[in-house]
C-alpha cells in the first residue's frame, strides 16, 4: 500500500510541475508572439495552448515524439522557426523536432488580419 501511496505522490507532483511549465511557458510564448505582433485567433490559441501542454508534458516526463519528418517544414519561414526555436531551448530538454511542430503554430497565425 505504501508503494500505491508513493505513485499517485510522484504522480500528483509530476501533474503540477507539468501544470506549472505549461502555464509558464504558454505566457512565455505569447508573450513572444505578442512582441512580434503575431496573435493567434480563438482557435489557433486553443491549439497553441494544446501543443505547448503536451511539450510540458514531454518535457517532465521524458516522453519522445514520435518520428517527425524535417522534409514537412521546408515551407515554414525561418522567423517561424527561430521563434519556435527560442521557445523549444526555454524548455531546455526538448529536441529541435519539437521546433519544427510548433512552428506551423506560429506561421499559420502570422497569416491572420
Amino acid at each position: 500500500m505504501e508503494n500505491g501511496a508513493v505513485m499517485v505522490n510522484e504522480t500528483s507532483s509530476q501533474n503540477e510541475q507539468v501544470a506549472r511549465l505549461g502555464e509558464e511557458m504558454l505566457a512565455w510564448i505569447k508573450a513572444l508572439l505578442k512582441t512580434q505582433e503575431i496573435i493567434p485567433n480563438a482557435v489557433q490559441e486553443q491549439m497553441l495552448d494544446s501543443h505547448v501542454r503536451a511539450m510540458a508534458f514531454r518535457s517532465v516526463t521524458g516522453e519522445p515524439l514520435p518520428e517527425v519528418d524535417a522534409s514537412l517544414f521546408e515551407e515554414i519561414s525561418q522567423d517561424s522557426m527561430r521563434l519556435a526555436e527560442q521557445a523549444v531551448a526555454k524548455f531546455g530538454n526538448l529536441p529541435v523536432e519539437e521546433a519544427w511542430l510548433l512552428s506551423v503554430h506560429f506561421e499559420v497565425a502570422k497569416d491572420n488580419d
